[in-house]
């Protein structure tokens, strides 16, 4: 039987080799139209990694999992046809089956990147509340308003980085202009506290490691097609 740190192995080597390929495919091949195409199927397949190398697969964590993928997709509908949440935007079809205009991976998307930063940030803390002395210890408010505050910052940073990238590939464009209004990453940050609070209170596993590998694999990932597409 496999156990966890070879899944954590495993998982991670598929996500760099499809994550290389598709920068190299990009950016430097004539296949760069095919390599945009296959990315719900990069989304299916993180999203299925992140699920593969948890330890902790209980009642909670599938229940995090629906409210983010039901969350995100309730939020999206909500914004892409009236405008009230992120701005005005439309989705392409590069990201495949629609419901009320939303591609179904995003409701996915939005689970895979608040439980990387939840995991990321809930790493973060446990390591610097180990260093602190005992005169220094925080209260539990605090600390959960730091967690919540910390996990929707670093959430709402991947989206910056990722915006421009995604209307560049087609995945998204925003109204009328094209420009991206601050008005979408403030709604990204509230959404994501929410969502990060959630992820806190809920009682499963937080420490997948793969979920960290994931997160900066695809930071990488957008930053380096921003720096050269």
């Amino acid at each position: 039987m496999i156990n966890f740190q070879q899944r954590n192995n495993i998982a991670l080597f598929i996500a760099i080799l499809v994550h290389v390929s598709g920068v190299i495919g990009i950016l430097f091949s004539s296949y760069k139209d095919w390599f945009i195409s296959c990315t719900p199927l990069n989304l299916l397949l993180m999203a299925g990694l992140l699920i593969f190398t948890q330890k902790q697969k209980n009642f909670f964590f599938y229940v995090f999992i629906f409210i983010c993928f039901g969350t995100g997709m309730i939020t999206e509908v909500t914004g892409v046809n009236s405008g009230y949440l992120f701005g005005h935007y439309v989705y392409g079809e590069i990201l495949g089956k629609k419901i009320a205009g939303v591609p179904v991976v995003i409701g996915l998307n939005w689970f895979v990147i608040i439980f990387c930063a939840g995991t990321i940030i809930h790493k973060m803390n446990r390591w610097v509340y180990k260093k602190m002395t005992v005169e220094l210890q925080v209260s539990t408010g605090v600390q959960a308003f730091s967690f919540i505050a910390d996990t929707a910052m670093l959430a709402t940073f991947f989206d910056w980085v990722m915006e421009p990238v995604a209307v560049q590939l087609g995945f998204w464009k925003w109204l009328p202009g094209g420009e991206i209004p601050l008005y979408n990453f403030l709604c990204w940050f509230i959404i994501s506290a929410v969502l990060a609070g959630i992820f806190r209170v809920m009682k499963f596993d937080k420490h997948n490691q793969f979920a960290v590998h994931l997160f900066i694999i695809q930071l990488l990932f957008f930053l380096m097609l921003q720096t050269f597409l």
